[in-house]
Parts: C-alpha cells; sequence; structure tokens
C-alpha cells in the first residue's frame, strides 16, 4: 500500500503542475498582457500566492471533491474500486490538462475532474451512480459564467473609458475616481479573501476575549481600513508618476495606465490568492480520499480531515507547473484575444472576480477561465468588436466544449484497464 500512496502522491502533484500551468493564467494573464508586469516576475508572484492559498485554505474546496459527482456510500463496500477510480481520475485530468496546456488553451480543471469522476462513476457502478443534477448545474454555470462576466467587464470597462480615459485630463478625472476604484477592488476581493484570513483573529476575539461580535466586522473593518490606505497611496503615486519622467524607461507610458497597472497587479494576486484556494482540491482531492480509505479502511461520505503534507504537495505541484509550462496560457489569454492595457486588464479581472463571487453566493459552479475569457471579450466588444481574435476564441471554445466528455472518455478508458489486471 506505501508504493501505492507514493505513486497517488506523484499523480497527484503531476495533476497539480498542469493545473498551475493551465489555470494560473487566470489570475495573471491580462497583467503579463497589458505589460503591468513581466513574465517573469508574474511567475514568482503567483507562485507564492498560489502557494500560500493552497496551503492555508486548500482544505475545504479538497473535502467538498472528495465526495462530488459520485456517491462514496455506494462504494462503502468496495473501497478498492473506489482508490483504483479516484486513480483514473488524476490519470485523466493529468493528461487532458496537459495537452489543453500545451496548445495554449486556458481549460476547467473542475470540469476535467467533474468528468473523470462521472466516467469512472458510470463504468464501476452505473449511470444511476452519478449525481446528474449537479452535472446540471455545471452545464449551466458553463453557459452563463462568461456571459456575466463579459457584461459585467463592458459595464466597468465603458465607465472608465467614458469618465477618465475620453477626458481630455484624464490624472484629474482619476484622482476624483480612485476612491471608488479602491472601494471597489477590496471590497470585491475582500469578500473572497478577507473572511477566511480574518477568521482566526475572529475566533481569538470571541473565544479568548470573550467579546461577542459579528462574523463580518473584522473582514469590514480591514476592508475599509485597507480602501482607505489604497486611496490615499494612489494619490500620492499618481502625483508622483504625473512628475517623473519613468515613462521613458517603462512599457506603458502613460501616467494614468501605469497606476491602473498597480491597481491591476493589486487585483491579479487576490485572483491567485483566492485561486490556490479553491482549485487545489482539482488536484488533490483523490489523494486525500484514497489517504483516508487506507488509514481508515472506508470510504469517506462526509468532510475529512486533509494532511498538511497533502496541501504542500499540491501547492508545490501548482508553483512548479506554473513556472515551467505556465507561458503559453498566459499568452493566449493576455495577447491572443485582444490587445490589452492595464486600464482593460484590471476591469477584466475585476468582472472575473465579480462573477465568481455572485456564482458561489447562488451555488453555481463556476470556471475562473470562463469567466476571464468572457472578461476580456466584453472588454473587446467596447473597444472594437474587430480588435477581437475569434480564431483564438473558437479553439477556446473547442477545449471548452470537449473537456468533460474528454476527460470522461479517458476516464472511462483507463478505468476498464486498470479493472481488468487489478480488481
Amino acid at each position: 500500500m506505501l508504493i501505492t500512496l507514493v505513486a497517488v502522491a506523484l499523480l497527484a502533484f503531476y495533476v497539480a503542475w498542469n493545473l498551475g500551468a493551465n489555470d494560473v493564467a487566470n489570475a495573471m494573464g491580462t497583467s503579463v498582457g497589458s505589460k503591468a508586469v513581466t513574465l517573469k516576475q508574474a511567475l514568482i508572484i503567483a507562485g507564492v500566492l498560489e502557494f500560500t492559498g493552497a496551503v492555508l485554505f486548500g482544505h475545504e474546496v479538497t473535502e467538498t471533491l472528495a465526495t462530488k459527482i459520485a456517491n462514496p456510500a455506494l462504494f462503502a463496500a468496495t473501497p478498492q474500486i473506489f482508490v483504483t477510480g479516484m486513480i483514473t481520475v488524476l490519470i485523466s485530468c493529468g493528461v487532458w490538462l496537459q495537452i489543453a496546456t500545451s496548445r495554449g488553451l486556458p481549460v476547467s480543471s473542475s470540469h476535467a475532474v467533474v468528468g473523470a469522476i462521472a466516467g469512472f462513476s458510470w463504468v464501476a457502478l452505473g449511470v444511476g451512480a452519478i449525481d446528474w443534477s449537479s452535472i446540471g448545474l455545471i452545464t449551466i454555470g458553463w453557459v452563463l459564467t462568461p456571459l456575466i462576466s463579459g457584461a459585467i467587464a463592458a459595464l466597468f470597462y465603458s465607465q472608465i473609458k467614458h469618465w477618465i480615459l475620453d477626458q481630455p485630463n484624464q490624472a484629474v478625472q482619476l484622482q476624483e475616481w480612485i476612491p471608488w476604484l479602491s472601494a471597489a477592488l477590496l471590497g470585491i476581493f475582500g469578500v473572497i479573501v478577507l473572511p477566511s484570513l480574518t477568521q482566526p483573529l475572529t475566533n481569538f476575539v470571541i473565544e479568548q476575549i470573550g467579546f461577542t461580535i459579528p462574523a463580518y466586522d473584522i473582514p469590514l473593518l480591514t476592508g475599509a481600513v485597507a480602501a482607505v490606505g489604497l486611496t490615499i497611496i494612489s494619490w500620492r503615486q499618481l502625483g508622483d508618476l504625473g512628475k517623473t519622467e519613468e515613462s521613458i524607461q517603462s512599457p506603458i507610458s502613460n501616467p494614468v495606465e501605469r497606476l491602473f497597472a498597480r491597481f491591476q497587479l493589486l487585483s491579479a494576486c487576490f485572483v491567485a490568492f483566492a485561486h490556490g484556494s479553491n482549485d487545489v482540491g482539482n488536484a488533490i482531492a483523490p489523494l486525500a480520499a484514497i489517504v483516508y480509505i487506507n488509514r481508515t479502511g472506508s470510504v469517506p461520505t462526509d468532510g475529512i480531515t486533509i494532511p498538511i503534507w497533502i496541501l504542500i504537495l499540491g501547492g508545490a505541484g501548482i508553483v512548479g507547473g506554473l513556472a515551467v509550462w505556465g507561458k503559453k496560457v498566459i499568452t493566449t489569454i493576455g495577447e491572443n484575444i485582444i490587445a490589452l492595457q492595464p486600464s482593460s486588464g484590471f476591469c477584466a479581472e475585476l468582472a472575473t472576480a465579480t462573477t465568481i463571487l455572485i456564482a458561489s453566493r447562488l451555488g453555481l459552479p463556476a470556471s475562473t477561465s470562463h469567466a476571464l475569457v468572457g472578461g476580456v471579450v466584453g472588454i473587446g466588444l467596447v473597444q472594437n468588436i474587430k480588435s477581437i481574435k475569434f480564431k483564438t476564441l473558437q479553439g477556446i471554445a473547442a477545449a471548452w466544449l470537449i473537456t468533460i466528455p474528454v476527460s470522461a472518455i479517458l476516464s472511462v478508458a483507463i478505468f476498464s484497464i486498470a479493472r481488468i489486471f487489478f480488481l
């Protein structure tokens, strides 16, 4: 069994590696495309934040994914079949993500996991083992996510374009809008990240000091202080950028766009952290389930405790894949759909975060890849529909369409072969 666990751990690392190479472009693709950061800087920043998010907050999503799509209770009498199926899921997802990444196509790792679990469950226990309502919700999310994100991005960008970029004195207009931009940025991303980050402090205040406070008071206070601080710093930076001659060396010559570049980089950092905490589960949930079965001899049916070494393994895999293979998908999102400026890239990331937040509040599964591509296209529609490279979009849409069926077919084939030799 030790050899099996080592092999499964290596497979989980392989999936995390491919996930990092493909999905982390969601956080950094637009920042690199708009020249807000270099590719090397993006890889370092995303690597640190993805790893931190995965290790600190990756356990929640991993717990739910270990019991999602297939009903583990149906495998209670045959845990070995469940173990074999989860190994199949890792192989199928890893192979499909690697194929998509090699072609520079952003795909949803969540959908690949869903397809693979559905595939092996069908072969193992029949069509009744699949939770078809979850598949239906995922399909709805697949259709709605890029549409909603595109609409929000178009709305954000059209307002910034009208009130700031198209005005004769952009710097003065931006100065008036900085408080609102700061509040929007930290409000949206704060709702995603701050409740988890400040939970230990809230627990300490309630349990140790004995002062009962509502759950969201500390996150709200932290977000408000951060928004005021960001506003003051941005006002000062805007004045400095207008006075200096840095623009001679900078790839972004307009001081207004250079300030937007800093806003965009901050938004990208939040997306990277949130992505690490959410999507690492796609790589390590099967491993966590197998480790649980090895320890207890039973299939997990409820929440399970995720050992820290599994979270570290997933975080390390994401960072490694991002560093070695991440360039292609970053280039696709950042440069091969439309030409991006920091102001438009900032709007795309803001729309992505808003869409994912709305989806999570409604309980709908949503893909960050789908949201960001939709956001970039929404901005292209506001700028000029002719600026959108539809050939790139055709390839991306095709990859989206086939992710679930391809991963399911791979899973069916691999599980069928494994069952012959090992079960």
